[in-house]
């Protein structure tokens, strides 16, 4: 059963929150921030969390969904690292009015989730599945009378497979699919969703879904990715347009995921690689977006994609833009790599990170926010993924303690208020993530949730660092931030 709020205020009432040094680095470019400090944010700075469907809805047969891409890949031997798959995951299709009250209780402002596309047009294209968009009502509605502002996300990776069959990403008519149920979403629930996302983190998708081949729907090569990437940019842009021109009432942004990327070296090669490498993970969204052109270093390879109107298309402009955000990537030439013959390499000594190994750096968050400043025009933007991965220990008394999580979580709040202040446009902060869930290839053994997640009892029960930020939250909300 849920916790309900005496519960959770008294849990909050009694949480230990001390501030934990950051471990220093040696030989990073990065210059750590302070290692105490309280987050410092503007009275109008918007604090909410994330997910995403297939990570926490479950339900994968009900209310007339049809499987996407992830429900093939996760059934499929040997491609999720615990065995786990989503078909139950946290159950929010079932339990979305407790996770909503939970919400309230923790003092969220504001909610990013995303929409089903297998739900709402199961085929792909075609009928539109009423069943499936009134969940959304339901959720939408619930938020609403919470007092918290949703934020949609139409396409978080859970391709229709009908679409796959049909050539998925690889397809340049997915442009206009994708229009079409972007369409048939904003028109049910726009009256009441007002930012809408695009796309979360396109890159990612063709690297590890169409490049690596270890996410859904499991296809690899250089030219298996450059075909996915342009595409999913092709769509962006096209999807829009037609919310646009649905209404006019809306703020349209989209989802990249964006980190400082660094040579594991001062050899010459590994240098020319972290140049490809944030070539292929950073500026592949960002240059066409706002500069209507792709990388130089990648111009030939996306050349025979072009057609014409595309690039006007993709350099459609945005009313924001989200920034998932978690840490910094060292890279060193790989010529086996189908990845600009680059891959992740050595990671400075003494480097603090995850239990995924990923380095943490607070400091790489601001330098991020101030590259948007200085080359892309100060757009918006809102940090709509920020989290950290740690094996968490058993609930004691009604608590999960995650010191870890919990520093991670100020460190990089405090990187907030430090861009704001060197005049970044930084308006939010939803953390990732609301709820522990199914981590797409590792599957339900790694946590990043706010809230831990029973999978086989469905329990919820809050985080230190969940605790944490809803005092952060609750104070700035209330104009009494320190």
């Amino acid at each position: 059963m849920l916790r309900r709020r005496d519960l959770l205020l008294s849990a909050l009432a009694a949480a230990s929150l001390p501030a934990l040094p950051v471990t220093a680095r040696a030989q990073t470019p990065l210059t750590p921030l302070p290692p105490a400090g309280t987050p410092r944010l503007p009275p109008d700075f918007l604090w909410g969390a994330s997910t995403s469907a297939y990570q926490i809805e479950g339900a994968v047969a009900e209310g007339g969904r049809k499987p996407s891409i992830w429900d093939v890949f996760s059934h499929t031997p040997g491609r999720i690292a615990d065995g786990t798959n989503g078909d139950v995951a946290c159950d929010h299709y079932n339990r979305y009015a407790d996770d909503v009250a939970l919400m309230g209780d923790l003092g969220l402002q504001a909610y990013r989730f995303s929409i089903a596309w297998p739900r709402v047009m199961p085929d792909g294209t075609g009928a539109v599945n009423a069943a499936g968009l009134d969940f959304y009502d339901r959720l939408v509605d619930a938020l609403l009378a919470r007092g918290i502002q949703p934020m949609a996300c139409l396409y978080h990776w859970d391709l229709p497979q009908a679409l796959q069959e049909r050539g998925g990403w690889h397809n340049r008519d997915i442009a206009d699919w994708f229009a079409d149920y972007a369409r048939a979403s904003v028109r049910r629930l726009g009256d009441r969703v007002k930012p809408w996302a695009m796309l979360n983190e396109p890159s990612v998708h063709a690297i590890f879904g169409h490049g690596f081949g270890n996410h859904a729907p499991g296809l690899t090569g250089w030219d298996s990715y450059v075909k996915a990437q342009h595409h999913l940019n092709l769509a962006q842009g096209t999807g829009i347009a037609a919310v646009r021109a649905e209404r006019s009432d809306l703020k349209l942004g989209t989802v990249l995921s964006l980190q400082p990327i660094f040579p594991s070296s001062q050899d010459a090669a590994d240098i020319t690689a972290a140049a490809r490498f944030d070539a292929c993970w950073n500026t592949i969204n960002l240059d066409p977006l706002f500069h209507g052109r792709y990388p130089a270093l990648f111009a030939d390879d996306f050349a025979p994609l072009i057609k014409s109107g595309d690039m006007e298309t993709i350099h459609a402009p945005v009313d924001f833009l989200g920034v998932n955000y978690y840490g910094p990537s060292y890279i060193k030439h790989d010529p086996a790599a189908f990845l600009a013959q680059a891959s992740w390499g050595a990671v400075p000594a003494d480097t603090p990170h995850t239990l995924l190994g990923w380095p943490i750096s607070a400091q790489g968050m601001v330098d991020v926010l101030t590259r948007l400043r200085d080359d892309y025009g100060n757009p918006p933007v809102f940090i709509t993924e920020n989290g950290a991965c740690y094996e968490d220990p058993a609930p004691v008394d009604g608590v999960v303690q995650d010191p870890e999580r919990t520093e991670y979580f100020r460190a990089h709040l405090v990187a907030a208020g430090e861009a704001i202040a060197q005049g970044c446009a930084l308006k939010g902060y939803y953390a990732w993530s609301l709820l522990d869930n199914f981590e797409w290839a590792e599957g339900e053994r790694r946590r990043f949730g706010m809230v831990r997640v029973d999978f086989a009892t469905q329990q919820r029960t809050p985080k230190q660092s969940g605790l944490y930020l809803s005092q952060l939250m609750k104070a700035h909300g209330s104009g009494k931030a320190p």
